[in-house]
């Protein structure tokens, strides 16, 4: 993992109180569980993925260039309906590049994908149950408002599927899946950007 993301536990602990408040407020709204969504075509096979696969999406081992795009860090925290942290589940996410391309055959596309994006990558929660990725803001992709892919396992055993989108999006009031949420798990599952002394941040909690 690059040097960079190796301090996650340092970034993290740097908004511990933040973290704690959601956490919180998670209880006081348990009844708002994380909506689930299609998996979508794309999910990338392990055959299909780059062999490095961790939780900085933006550089590839091995590789000078990074991926194009704006890079944001995302980063949040899985609960249990109660608020109680999930500590040791695997959070998956996948996206297309910055030119609306998928790591994946069946994408027309796909001969065309950054070669320096990961397109899919992993991390596992924390004891508090945090995650955090190194990715690029979501990109449009035809017929679909932006949006980035998510699963969450508990071992073998799969929690969620579901998007995560960008608040104030106006493709979002066309785009079928974000038109069925009501305003509550839509809400859940929207990205506010913030600018921090690290760069530009969102979070994204998720109740499973």
């Amino acid at each position: 993992m690059p040097a960079h993301m190796n301090s996650r536990r340092s970034l993290l602990a740097g908004i511990a109180g933040l973290m704690g408040i959601s956490t919180l407020g998670g209880k006081a709204t348990a009844a708002v569980m994380t909506p689930g969504a299609t998996e979508g075509p794309y999910y990338p096979t392990p055959a299909m993925r780059k062999p490095d696969d961790d939780n900085d999406l933006v550089k590839i081992m091995g590789l000078v260039e990074e991926a194009g795009g704006e890079v944001f860090t995302l980063r949040g925290t899985i609960t249990d309906s109660d608020g109680q942290p999930l500590a040791g589940h695997r959070i998956e996410i996948w996206q297309c590049d910055m030119n609306g391309n998928y790591m994946h055959p069946r994408d027309r596309g796909s001969a065309n994908f950054d070669g320096a994006f990961q397109g899919f990558g992993h991390d596992i929660s924390d004891d508090d149950g945090s995650y955090v990725f190194r990715t690029i803001k979501p990109a449009p992709y035809s017929g679909r408002t932006p949006h980035i892919h998510v699963k969450i396992f508990d071992g073998n055993r799969e929690l969620l599927t579901t998007q995560i989108y960008v608040k104030g999006e106006p493709d979002n009031a066309r785009d079928r899946l974000f038109r069925r949420m009501s305003d509550a798990e839509a809400d859940a599952v929207s990205m506010t950007f913030e600018e921090s002394k690290t760069g530009t941040e969102a979070t994204i909690n998720f109740v499973v």
